[in-house]
């Protein structure tokens, strides 16, 4: 006799939180597209790598939207987290990786199917590594998920979002800055395999929001933020966020390096210690 299973169904969803999340799906999926026809004829002026990391960066945002307004209605659930996990994989996984690999075959003049000579195989190494990273990522977190989010004060390895904003920032840039620099084009692979990495490693990341932007802080924050604008209206939005995503990603990193090296020193440490939600819609997997 076969056992009957009682099958559980989602009978309610939260609509608008929803929405958002599908969009960054959308976001991440125009971004494919447009990679794909970056070499047409029909492309016109306007770089479609450029504007596919665009794209992410609306993808990004959309991400971060979601998983608000969803706390703000108290209307989190396990299916807009497994809706979050699925449209990041494509924002966030599929999409710079991708792109990364369009660019630099484009750049390069790489026309071979699957196996060329050893930089092409390794190209595609780096983007098979970066997405296989960040899908684990996802259900690792999916597993290890808490869903109080609020009280997070960090990420245990580097969020998928800010790996791609790594990426992505480096394609705007060499698109749209210094188009004939072809020794970004061969740094972007190494890039691209260095986040992969650190994506699934155990290092900490501070929580952006809730460290920084949360509640009462000290006045040297103020300083800071200040800069931070200083540093965008002198060196340009695509200068700017090629700092600002690779201080993020390596920065964590370099303390957690000293920490390891010079234990006496004391290793890398945020107001509380436990990881932040990926799973959770918007928390930045």
């Amino acid at each position: 006799m076969f056992r009957r299973v009682r099958r559980h169904r989602v009978r309610y969803v939260t609509l608008l939180p929803s929405l958002i999340t599908i969009l960054n799906g959308i976001f991440g999926f125009t971004a494919i597209v447009l990679a794909s026809k970056a070499n047409e004829p029909e492309a016109g002026r306007m770089s479609c790598f450029a504007v596919a990391g665009y794209m992410v960066l609306l993808a990004m945002f959309a991400d971060m939207l979601d998983g608000r307004l969803a706390r703000m209605s108290q209307s989190t659930s396990s299916f807009g987290g497994q809706l979050d996990s699925l449209c990041d994989l494509i924002s966030f996984g599929v999409a710079p990786a991708f792109l990364m690999l369009r660019l630099v075959e484009s750049e390069l003049q790489l026309h071979e199917i699957f196996w060329g000579g050893l930089v092409h195989r390794f190209i595609w190494l780096a983007a098979l590594v970066y997405f296989s990273c960040a899908a684990i990522r996802l259900a690792r977190f999916n597993v290890e998920n808490d869903e109080n989010e609020v009280a997070h004060m960090s990420f245990v390895g580097l969020p998928s979002p800010a790996a791609a904003g790594v990426v992505i920032s480096l394609i705007i840039f060499q698109q749209e800055q210094v188009p004939n620099l072809d020794l970004l084009v061969y740094a972007l692979p190494m890039a691209t395999l260095g986040v992969a990495i650190l994506m699934v490693s155990r290092v900490r990341y501070p929580h952006i929001v809730n460290v920084y932007l949360k509640g009462k802080q000290p006045f040297s924050y103020l300083i800071r933020v200040l800069l931070l604008l200083g540093l965008v209206w002198s060196s340009g939005v695509q200068t700017a966020m090629v700092l600002i995503f690779g201080y993020f990603a390596a920065g964590s990193f370099v303390r957690w390096f000293y920490g390891k090296a010079f234990p006496k020193a004391g290793g890398l440490v945020f107001r509380g210690q436990e990881p932040a939600s990926d799973a959770a819609p918007g928390a930045g997997a």
